[in-house]
């Protein structure tokens, strides 16, 4: 049985509900709370009024999100991406990837080693395999280079 969200604190007790899981964006529980029935206008007024008490972050919303991101093993191009489908500013996620304290480079080499168990490219084959890969997950052209060239290593970026 669903509940139909037809007053201010209905839109605000299922916005606390789905906070209360996880960290939403503005943009996303606008989308959540719109699909389960509530008008435009509650929405923004209890959305506001979240912000203000600090129940409704952005800032916090992109930390959790990068984190998350990172932990699983995709690089900052994949998440910038996937953040902008999400609607958040160009800006706000770039400033977020640069404070969020993220050794790409070591998340690189360990999403490499658990993939490829550390063998760098035989042959150019091997190489675009490995290159398609982690180019997927994110991870910038340069460090991949400097991975597969051998210019990376574990005594570089773990030091062992």
């Amino acid at each position: 049985m669903s509940v139909v969200l037809d007053t201010p604190v209905a839109v605000r007790r299922t916005a606390m509900d789905l906070l209360a899981r996880r960290e939403h964006g503005r943009v996303e529980l606008t989308r959540k709370l719109r699909q389960r029935g509530a008008s435009p206008e509650m929405i923004e007024q209890e959305l506001d009024r979240l912000t203000d008490e600090g129940l409704l972050s952005e800032a916090r919303y992109l930390e959790s999100f990068i984190s998350y991101r990172s932990r699983s093993g995709y690089g900052p191009a994949r998440i910038r991406e996937e953040l902008g489908v999400r609607g958040l500013q160009r800006s706000d996620i770039d400033q977020a990837l640069r404070e969020s304290g993220v050794d790409w480079q070591a998340q690189l080499l360990e999403v490499w080693q658990r993939k490829f168990a550390g063998q760098l490219p035989c042959d150019p084959r091997s190489r675009a395999q490995q290159t398609r890969f982690l180019v997927y997950r994110g991870f910038p052209m340069d460090l991949i280079g400097r991975l597969l060239s051998g210019e990376v290593w574990m005594t570089d970026v773990l030091g062992i």
